[in-house]
């Protein structure tokens, strides 16, 4: 059954090496199985048949029956195209094809019956069907066909192929009946009746064929049932086999550095979300086994003082720390912050980037491995082979998704025995997402601000209401504020009308003249000195404005800087959107973000704006991008529940029934954690086959 399965597509009747190649290349079609795993996306009545006399271009697609009475070529050069006359008994329509003439008119015969398909549209006071599907009735009977036609994603190269949705599903037809033996059940006996699912292979018959809608709902549901619940078996085994294979160092001790901070350095009193999270840290750190957790918590919400603390406990039990980040700004700022925050604290502490010289790479290379260094915080430069550690005992990398799972397993690999591992992001992130792509991971999340912060309040102009935001610009910086300008480009570009840092500068310097003010530059073309200098004028007060591009999106933490002004804010994503915020309102003044856009916005581009003025909640405005955009490939390489693409669950949508199945999953590895008992054998072999050719990264965060 199997191995029929994997039979090569170009074998298929129909098919052969042209077509099969183009499938490879445009769907990733290779053999029998992905051919039936390519799902439709919608699906069309085809029981309504139109009368010509009753067409209308405001009807969507429509089909008819009747004959061709003859072709003719009409226009030349570019706008050459065939035209059909088609008729029945109540009036005559053109249909039209701009390529391909010679097949169709060899293909499609004047006077047999057809049924044609297609979107109607008026040229020339005439109804016309451009490119329609059409098919002669005496083979509609001969193939596979439903009454809800499935409607299959192609693409323009296979359209120009005649590789059309109808053709897809004429193919899966075809299929279909190769296949004279029954599908063996993917799922066991037991879950089948006790969750009510439609068996396997008829489920994955109606979902390409299906009779009426309620069969659609049926297969769908238990085709996404079993893609979850393996995905979350695959998560969760992992986690179990991790939790068993490797043990953590054991951090039992909470010492002199801890308390002298905790008492003397502490900078203002936790949160009890900080509070909670750091006692799920320590409880983690003295359990024995090795700590894989991600913590969560909106901009400003105080991680990098909980990073700290997990540190210090590190430190006081022996062992060294370090911290990645994915930008040289962002590694210097928490050096620059725990550096701050240790004053008078016997902790020795580092700071290795890209740009670091050779001297300073020596020495730290060095007290690395006589470990006398207690801290090292740096970007990818801490994952070079050159950098060892003598005794790591505790990994914390900041926003990191940014980075790829390889670059993260080679900084896990520093150390003989695995440490602990604390992953960060300012980024709130969907609890269905965190279900799926960080599933293996303990979650922790701070979701309270430190008190004494006053919300940002956000507001949209158009740019024809420039002069007004240049006013209330003035009357900030005479207060003693600062400002950020963050542009989506460096240039100005001939593709996207966006505003570009180049022209803003102009504008800016017009409008706010020198010597009365200073305006400093950062983009990402900047060397990172003259980068360092800018950030330094304006860190340090002496300029008033900062105009960037999204570099300083995480990192830039400057307390007087109380205003945001993202120009062409209809180009950024929620997310982006809500960390550009999340720079300002660090300090005890009423903060403000100013929305720049054009006065054309797209309705996506609309609601993104609206729910960046209506709320500061970092979750909510999440949700709403998953809602959006689809979760995306937020991974450099998706962690090991998720190695392909999902062929018909959807991370936005089906929140529910990820939740419900990984309730399921835990039940199932609860009572037999290896899979091996009879009833179970089916998801082991599962397993096995959807997982074991896919790279492993379930040992690392």
């Amino acid at each position: 059954m199997q191995e029929f399965l994997e039979t090569d597509i170009k074998f298929l009747p129909g098919v052969g090496p042209k077509m099969a190649e183009l499938l490879n290349k445009e769907l990733n079609i290779f053999n029998y199985h992905d051919l039936l795993y390519y799902f439709p996306y919608k699906y069309i009545d085809r029981t309504k048949f139109y009368k010509i006399s009753d067409l209308d271009p405001d009807l969507p697609f429509v089909q008819v029956k009747g004959v061709i009475k003859g072709y003719s070529t009409e226009g030349h050069k570019a706008g050459k195209r065939l035209v059909a006359d088609f008729q029945d008994d109540t009036g005559t329509i053109k249909l039209i094809w701009f390529k391909g003439g010679k097949w169709i008119t060899g293909s499609y015969t004047p006077g047999v019956e057809f049924i044609v398909f297609g979107k109607p549209s008026v040229f020339n006071g005439m109804i016309n069907i451009i490119h329609p599907e059409i098919e002669a009735v005496s083979k509609v009977a001969e193939r596979m066909s439903s009454a809800l036609q499935a409607q299959y994603s192609t693409t323009e190269n296979l359209k120009n192929h005649f590789l059309t949705s109808k053709a897809l599903s004429k193919l899966i037809g075809t299929l279909f009946k190769q296949i004279t033996f029954k599908l063996p059940e993917t799922l066991p006996p037991g879950i089948i009746s006790k969750y009510k699912l439609m068996e396997f292979s008829q489920a994955l018959q109606k979902i390409h064929f299906p009779s009426d809608p309620g069969e659609i709902d049926k297969a769908r549901y238990r085709l996404k049932f079993e893609e979850l619940l393996y995905i979350q078996l695959n998560i969760l085994r992992f986690k179990n086999n991790r939790s068993r294979k490797y043990k953590g160092f054991i951090f039992s001790n909470v010492g002199e550095n801890f308390n002298d901070f905790y008492f003397k350095n502490l900078p203002f009193t936790l949160t009890e979300a900080q509070k909670r999270v750091v006692r799920e840290i320590r409880k983690d750190l003295g359990s024995g086994r090795q700590m894989n957790r991600l913590l969560q918590g909106d901009v400003g919400s105080g991680k990098t003082l909980v990073a700290l603390m997990s540190m210090l406990i590190a430190i006081d039990n022996g062992y060294q720390a370090c911290l990645m980040a994915p930008t040289e700004i962002l590694a210097g700022q928490h050096y620059d912050t725990i550096t701050k925050m240790l004053e008078g604290i016997n902790v020795k502490i580092r700071l290795l980037t890209g740009s670091s010289k050779k001297s300073l790479r020596q020495e730290i290379s060095e007290s690395l491995l006589d470990k006398s260094l207690n801290i090292l915080i740096g970007t990818h430069a801490l994952i070079e082979e050159n950098v060892r550690f003598g005794n790591l005992g505790l990994v914390i990398i900041d926003e990191q998704h940014r980075f790829g799972v390889e670059q993260r397993a080679r900084l896990w690999q520093k150390s003989l025995n695995p440490p602990h591992i604390l992953v960060m992001t300012a980024t709130p992130i969907p609890r269905t997402l965190a279900m799926t792509l960080y599933g293996d991971l303990d979650v922790s999340v701070i979701d309270e601000l430190p008190p004494g912060r006053i919300p940002i309040k956000t507001m949209h102009y158009f740019d024809s209401e420039r002069n007004k935001v240049f006013g209330f610009l003035r009357s900030q910086i005479a207060e003693g504020r600062q400002i950020y300008i963050v542009y989506p480009l460096i240039q100005e570009s001939e593709k996207m009308d966006y505003k570009d840092l180049e022209d803003g500068w102009d504008t800016i310097s017009r409008e706010f003249p020198s010597p009365k003010y200073c305006i400093s530059v950062v983009h990402g073309r900047m060397t990172p000195a003259i980068k360092e200098e800018s950030m330094r004028l304006f860190r340090e007060g002496h300029a008033h404005f900062l105009i960037a591009t999204t570099v300083i999106e995480v990192g830039v933490d400057i307390p007087n800087a109380s205003v945001m002004v993202i120009e062409s804010a209809e180009r950024f994503g929620l997310s982006q959107l809500h960390q550009l915020r999340g720079r300002v309102g660090r300090g005890a003044d009423q903060s403000y973000c100013i929305l720049m856009s054009s006065g054309k916005l797209s309705k996506e581009a609309a609601r993104r704006i609206e729910i960046m003025v209506s709320t500061n909640d970092g979750f909510e405005i999440a949700e709403t991008d998953l809602q959006l955009r689809g979760p995306g490939d937020i991974e450099g390489t998706m962690q090991s529940g998720i190695p392909f693409d999902l062929k018909i669950a959807d991370l936005a949508k089906d929140g529910q029934i990820i939740e419900y199945v990984r309730n399921i999953a835990e039940d199932i590895l609860d009572k037999d954690p290896l899979l091996a008992n009879n009833q179970n054998l089916i998801l082991n072999e599962g397993l096995k086959r959807l997982f074991s050719k896919k790279q492993s990264w379930s040992n690392i965060s």
